[in-house]
C-alpha cells in the first residue's frame, strides 16, 4: 500500500505559501493513490528539540549508559527516521527564513543522520535511497539569476547536501516574490509572482497521473 509523509514547516499558518503548496501536492498524490495512507508532521507547530553538547553523539553512547533525556532523543531519531522508511513519497514544506532554511528544518535533518540507522557505518551509504523526495519550497524575494540577491537562498542549495548522508535527493518546486503581494515596496512584482506561483501548481499538478477510470 503507497504511504506518504507530509512535512510542514512555516510559521506563518494559514499566510504560509508553502502549506498550501504541500496540500496541493498531498491532495493529488492522494487522487492518485486512493487506496494509500498518509502520515503528516507539522515542524513549524510542534519543533523538533535542536542536538546540544549531551544528545550530540547520542548513537555512540552503548544503550545502558544513555541518560533519560539522551534515551529520549535517540528514540526521537528512531522515530523520524522510521517515518521516512515507511514512505514511498516524502512531501517536505521549505519556506526561507532570513535566506535559510527554518531551523526547525535543520533540526529535523540532524535527527536523521545515525550511523547503523540511515548510514550505513562501514561503507557510509546512504540507507534511506528508493524514496521520491519532493520539496516545495517558497520564498519572498527572488534570488535567481540576475537578481541583485542571486544566490542568497541557502535553503535550496542547503538541503541536498544536508540530507546527501542519508541516500535522499530531494527535488524542488518552488514558488518565489511571495511578498509581492504584501510588501507595497515590491508590488510592481506581483505579476512575477504570480507567474512564479501559477508555475509551481502546474508542477504540482503533474507529478502524480490520477488512475484512468476502467
Amino acid at each position: 500500500m503507497p504511504h506518504l509523509l507530509h512535512i510542514d514547516s512555516s510559521i506563518q499558518g494559514d499566510r504560509s505559501v508553502s502549506r498550501k503548496l504541500t496540500a496541493r501536492a498531498a491532495d493529488a498524490w492522494k487522487a492518485a493513490h486512493p487506496d494509500g495512507t498518509v502520515t503528516y508532521r507539522d515542524l513549524g507547530k510542534e519543533p523538533i528539540p535542536h542536538l546540544h553538547s549531551g544528545t550530540v553523539f547520542v548513537a555512540m553512547i552503548p544503550e545502558a549508559d544513555r541518560n533519560d533525556e539522551q534515551a529520549a532523543t535517540y528514540a526521537l531519531s528512531v522515530e523520524l527516521i522510521d517515518e521516512i522508511r515507511a514512505a514511498d513519497t516524502v512531501l517536505l514544506g521549505l519556506p526561507v527564513y532570513n535566506f535559510g532554511a527554518p531551523s526547525s528544518v535543520k533540526s529535523w535533518v540532524d535527527h536523521l543522520i545515525v550511523p547503523g540507522l540511515s548510514v550505513d557505518p562501514e561503507t557510509n551509504e546512504g540507507l534511506l535511497t528508493g524514496r521520491d523526495f519532493v520539496v516545495l519550497a517558497s520564498r519572498g524575494g527572488g534570488y535567481g539569476p540576475g537578481t541583485p540577491r542571486e544566490g542568497w537562498d541557502h535553503a535550496e542549495q542547503w538541503l541536498p547536501h544536508g540530507i546527501a548522508m542519508t541516500g535522499l535527493t530531494p527535488r524542488f518546486i518552488t514558488a518565489e516574490l511571495t511578498l509581492a503581494p504584501v510588501n507595497p515596496a515590491m508590488s510592481e512584482l506581483i505579476p512575477l509572482h504570480e507567474k512564479s506561483l501559477a508555475a509551481a501548481e502546474e508542477s504540482i499538478d503533474a507529478l502524480w497521473p490520477r488512475p484512468q477510470a476502467a
